[in-house]
């Protein structure tokens, strides 16, 4: 019996392979080819079109790294085809890699019509079905000869991922150009034996079922005459009707199929490419919905519809009206798959202010889900975004990667830091690629870790990543498996319909309360700073230009520039795709993306200071005027507001030199010892008598290690780089570089490796805040540079922010869990608190960090040490990632609450403005309770002239306090992010507005003024 089985399963493979396969496409005739090569960027549709040809042969060496060939392909039918169906085989030379990660093309009409896309799994254009013998076939295929960088043995340092640094050597070797005869039979007869033999070897070996499919395939086998494979197919199907027919069983695990494409919208490619990925992909998608009645495809990241809309528009007018045919379903409600963890709060929330608003308006297509498959994790702040934008699921599979613990569901209420619940959905097929492969099927039924309790989950179904999605294989390898005994059934189905079904399958499903935090991909916290800078940067001062000129426009009448910020704002969104903001892209990406950064943040520079300008009233008064763009008042600046301020008189600092080297620096607050080292070795609170610093511990010290994980270069950190670890306490120079009564600093220059580090170190009269200023030119390989704090504070837990409020993280390893969460996410700061005493450590621009916790032996005191990741030096995507100077700012708050965490977090990354002026300002909005934090002040996106306010509590209590506009109003509704009304109760008193919010509760309210 086990001989007999292996022996059909051999003759299956080869039979099917050197037989069947081929014989799909008996007769063929060559095609003429002839070349046009683009000199630099692609070009319009219209020029390619037109440009003169030269020939070119099946065999011929072409396309340069990120190149683009346009191929022109003719030909005559055969008259004796006439009845037959004829489709063209076009291989640009694809190797054995999926789709999306080598060359590509999308065929075209001589009108310029697109026709379909060209992919290792989508070589064919259909020519006619059937012929009438005698058509002139005439095709054009602009092609991409993007470069492999990821082929099968990754993470080998190239050049190839920067046109600039790639060179001009051929990549391909154009392989078939052919007129083909395609027999439908032997087409099906294939997927028939596919099926079959797939679902075979996942069935039990005893069990019935695999013996009836065994001894049909052995019998269809019989039936086909090798040497005459078309003229048998049919017989050969005829033998295998009885097995495919037999139904599944009604207990049978439940999927949903739906036509996926997961396009990073960068990645190891740049952004240019992937507007003509996604009109590849789309134009195959339109076309096969034509061709498949079942069939539904779905794409997220209304990035991607708004640049086929804007440079394909004959093929966004297919999408257009498939989406309207509800067969091509606009998913997700983001403007792209972004990060989770790095944007802000602000951003979080425009993520699904963008991406909805496009689906309204282009579509009218109101999405309930979240559809996040790719993306590194998610902060506990995201529940509660999703609902605040009127969204209730949400799909991801990423968990799946997850090391070192298994998540334990796959259908799940997902509670955030407020309360927030949202029906989550991991797929047990654990991939959003699924190309309906048996044993991706068979895994899925097995895998499902709600058995018993409920039966449905979805499979995305797809090529993705670099796209080319569904194909017609996939399709009709699902038709088969829609009633199928032994095989989970398949259904195509829309997300909104898995999610209604499975949530009322399901209504009460077990319940993760925090953070989804993936256990993989942790140094995509850190990777490629510059972008990390640019993005933080950028995302305050798009809050801030918001802010100042909803202000100017209220009391000044200056003009709102609605235009400006909606375009700045999807830049800056774009730029936190997952594999954008994270740090794994090629070279290419993010060299555009930090001149990107740098032309958005002078544009939103000139916005500010138009804003400012219009408010400062005479600047030839000889006063100026403080903005103050944080969410809290400073030095008798009202948050929000501008105050004409006499130029400081504040005293008390001092610095003291010791006779051993070092000095103290103080101000009355707190007294700071640098020592000979230029470390930080003691931070004490005069008030409190309280060190911050443990005895013979220093702060503000820099540690790097080595730094190679075992994959995923530019993505991952593994444990074990802590095992070896080098202090940076060699001094080049340390110098007093500012005495005055107002501020005192210290300079230290350190050199290491390859590198230098120079340091400063601050402290400010009247305040509790220990300011860090590093400068770093780096040119380490395969290191890891961190600043590290350990702090005398014996606490199990510290908080982190995240979007509208923070999150506790152990500081400890009880579990595998714990232990898992080496390297985290914060926003602006981590707080660590003991009994009413703590301190914070806060940043501007970095987002990693981990957290220890020691036993001095002294004293058998803890000692908790936070240190800050500041720059890593992978080789792959970008073989130069982080190479030169990168400027950090971090502060060390001390004898603070978590209140005074979340202030100073706002006050470094979003200082002050003095400009010549002489009159004050007085904010729009005024709260007269700390704990709640204005994020956003704007006019409303529709030009109403209405004023939108968005806040939420901060510190995780309940607040009870009053918002005081500075404007007369007629009303005023509770709106969600899209400004719609919820319908939610405000309380108006005396010309202000009473709120009751609970914990991190997030509140938008839209104001007419009067």
């Amino acid at each position: 019996m086990h001989d007999d089985r292996s022996l059909v399963e051999a003759r299956l493979k080869r039979v099917l392979e050197e037989r069947i396969r081929p014989a799909v496409y008996p007769e063929t005739v060559p095609l003429r080819v002839e070349i046009w090569v683009a000199p630099d960027e692609p070009v319009p549709v219209a020029e390619g079109l037109a440009a003169p040809r030269v020939p070119i042969s099946v065999g011929d060496r072409w396309g340069a790294p990120w190149g683009t060939s346009w191929l022109t392909v003719s030909g005559t039918v055969p008259e004796h085809w006439a009845g037959r169906t004829v489709e063209a085989l076009l291989d640009l030379g694809f190797d054995a890699n999926m789709p999306g990660f080598q060359c590509e093309g999308l065929v075209y009409l001589s009108d310029g019509t697109p026709v379909k896309g060209l992919n290792p799994r989508n070589q064919w254009v259909r020519i006619g079905a059937p012929v009438s013998g005698g058509e002139e076939v005439l095709l054009h295929i602009e092609a991409a000869s993007n470069p492999v960088l990821l082929d099968y043995h990754p993470f080998l340092p190239t050049e190839l991922g920067d046109k600039h640094t790639a060179g001009d050597e051929p990549q391909y070797t154009l392989a078939q150009m052919d007129l083909a005869v395609f027999d439908d039979t032997v087409w099906q007869l294939v997927q028939d034996l596919e099926v079959l033999g797939e679902l075979m070897v996942e069935l039990p070996v005893e069990g019935a079922r695999r013996w009836d499919i065994l001894r049909a395939v052995d019998r269809a086998l019989d039936a086909v005459d090798l040497q005459d494979v078309n003229g048998t197919a049919a017989a050969a199907r005829e033998r295998l009707a009885g097995v495919l027919a037999s139904p599944a069983e009604p207990s049978a695990h439940r999927i949903s199929a739906v036509g996926h494409a997961h396009i990073d919208s960068a990645w190891l490619w740049p952004l240019r490419e992937t507007v003509r990925k996604v009109a590849r992909t789309t134009a195959n998608m339109t076309a096969l919905l034509d061709d498949e009645p079942d069939f539904i495809y779905t794409m997220s990241q209304a990035q991607q519809y708004a640049w086929i809309k804007e440079h394909r528009p004959e093929v966004y007018a297919k999408v257009k009206k498939a989406v309207a045919d509800g067969r091509f379903v606009p998913a997700g409600g983001m403007w792209v798959e972004s990060d989770t963890n790095m944007p802000g709060s602000e951003a979080m929330a425009r993520q699904f202010v963008h991406g909805k608003r496009f689906f309204l308006e282009e579509f009218g297509v109101d999405n309930s889900e979240a559809w996040l498959p790719d993306t590194f994790g998610f902060a506990g702040g995201l529940p509660q975004i999703i609902r605040a934008a009127g969204s209730k699921w949400l799909l991801t599979q990423k968990i799946s990667w997850s090391q070192i613990n298994k998540f334990p569901h796959h259908t799940f209420w997902w509670e955030g830091i407020d309360g927030t619940r949202i029906f989550t959905h991991f797929p047990p097929i654990d991939t959003y690629n699924c190309s309906m492969v048996g044993r991706e099927i068979a895994h899925a039924a097995r895998n499902f870790r709600d058995k018993g309790r409920a039966r449905h989950s979805i499979a995305p179904t797809g090529w993705g990543d670099g796209g080319g999605g569904t194909t017609r294989e996939m399709i009709a390898k699902a038709a088969r498996m829609r009633d199928l005994e032994g095989s989970a059934t398949v259904r195509w189905e829309t997300p909104e319909t898995f999610f209604t079904q499975a949530q009322a399958e399901y209504p009460d499903p077990p319940v993760w309360v925090g953070e989804l935090y993936l256990e993989l991909h942790r140094a995509t916290l850190t990777s490629q700073a510059r972008t990390k800078q640019g993005n933080r940067r950028s995302e305050h001062l798009l809050v801030e230009a918001e802010l100042w000129s909803a202000t100017a426009a209220v009391l000044a009448g200056v003009p709102y520039p609605y235009a400006d910020l909606d375009r700045i704002w999807k830049t800056v969104l774009l730029h936190q795709f997952h594999d954008i903001l994270p740090g794994s892209s090629i070279a290419w990406v993010h060299r555009e993306a930090e001149k990107t950064y740098a032309a958005v943040a002078d544009e939103l520079g000139g916005l500010i200071n138009r804003a400012l300008l219009a408010l400062a009233g005479d600047p030839a008064s000889g006063t100026e005027v403080v903005f103050n763009p944080a969410p809290h008042s400073r030095a008798a600046v009202p948050a929000g507001g501008g105050r004409i301020v006499a130029p400081a008189a504040a005293e008390g600092c001092a610095v003291t030199a010791h006779a051993d080297g070092g000095w103290t620096l103080g101000n009355g607050l707190l007294n700071v010892t640098v020592d000979a080292r230029g470390l930080v070795v003691s931070a004490y609170d005069v008030a409190a008598r309280r060190e911050a610093v443990p005895p013979g511990a220093a702060a503000n010290l820099l540690q790097i290690h080595p730094d190679f994980p075992n994959m995923w270069d530019a993505w991952d950190v593994d444990e074990f780089y802590r095992n070896t670890v080098t202090d940076l306490t060699g001094i080049d120079d340390v110098t007093v570089t500012v005495d005055t009564p107002q501020r005192v600093s210290v300079r230290v220059t350190r050199s290491f490796g390859d590198s230098t580090a120079v340091q400063t170190i601050s402290l400010a009269a009247g305040s509790r805040r220990l300011d860090l200023d590093t400068e770093v030119d780096w040119h380490e390989r395969e290191k890891f540079l961190k600043v590290a704090f350990p702090l005398d504070i014996h606490t199990d837990r510290y908080a982190a922010e995240t979007q509208y409020g923070h999150l506790y993280r152990p500081t400890h390893t009880n579990t595998s869990w714990d232990a898992a969460k080496f390297e985290a996410c914060n926003h602006r700061f981590v707080h660590f608190d003991e009994s009413g005493w703590g301190a914070a450590l806060v940043t501007g621009s970095t987002y990693g960090h981990d957290v220890t916790r020691t036993v001095r032996t002294a004293d058998q005191g803890t000692t908790t040490t936070v240190r800050a990741s500041l720059l890593r030096a992978p080789r792959f995507p970008d073989p130069h990632t982080d190479q030169g100077v990168h400027r950090f700012r971090h502060a060390l708050v001390v004898g603070c609450a978590i209140a005074d965490a979340v202030r100073e977090g706002y006050a470094v990354n979003l200082p002050e403005r003095v400009l010549a002026g002489d009159a004050a300002v007085a904010p729009l909005f005024a709260v007269d309770d700390d704990a709640v934090v204005i994020t956003a002040v704007k006019l409303a996106d529709d030009a109403s002239g209405d004023v939108v306010v968005r806040f939420y509590e901060s510190l995780g209590g309940r607040a009870r306090a009053r918002l005081t506009p500075s404007f007369a109003f007629a009303d005023v509704t509770a709106c969600d992010l899209l400004e719609r009304p919820t319908g939610g109760s405000v309380a108006v008193e005396g010309g202000a507005v009473g709120l009751q919010l609970r914990p991190f509760e997030l509140v938008t309210l839209r104001f007419r003024r009067g």
